[in-house]
C-alpha cells in the first residue's frame, strides 16, 4: 500500500522522526491502511483538528506537552 497523501506534511511524520511517536502508527496509519486514519478523514472533509491528535482520534497529552513547550 502506498503512503499517505498527507504524510509528508502531518504533525505525526514530525513526531515520529523525533521519537516521540511509536512506529506502529506509522506503520498502521500513514504506510498501511490511512484510510482509517481519523487525521485523514478530517483533513480530506477540511475539518481542523489538534496537532497532537492521533491517528485513532486521541488527544494525546505528551504531544501537547510539547508542542505547548515550543520544541518545533
Amino acid at each position: 500500500m502506498k503512503t499517505c497523501k498527507w504524510y509528508n506534511v502531518c504533525p505525526m511524520r514530525m513526531f515520529y522522526e523525533k521519537g516521540l511517536l511509536e512506529e506502529h502508527w506509522i506503520k498502521e496509519y500513514c504506510k498501511g491502511n490511512w484510510e482509517n486514519c481519523v487525521r485523514y478523514q478530517m483533513e480530506e472533509n477540511g475539518k481542523y483538528h489538534e496537532d497532537w491528535m492521533l491517528p485513532n482520534g486521541v488527544l494525546d497529552e505528551n504531544l501537547h506537552k510539547y508542542l505547548k513547550n515550543d520544541n518545533l
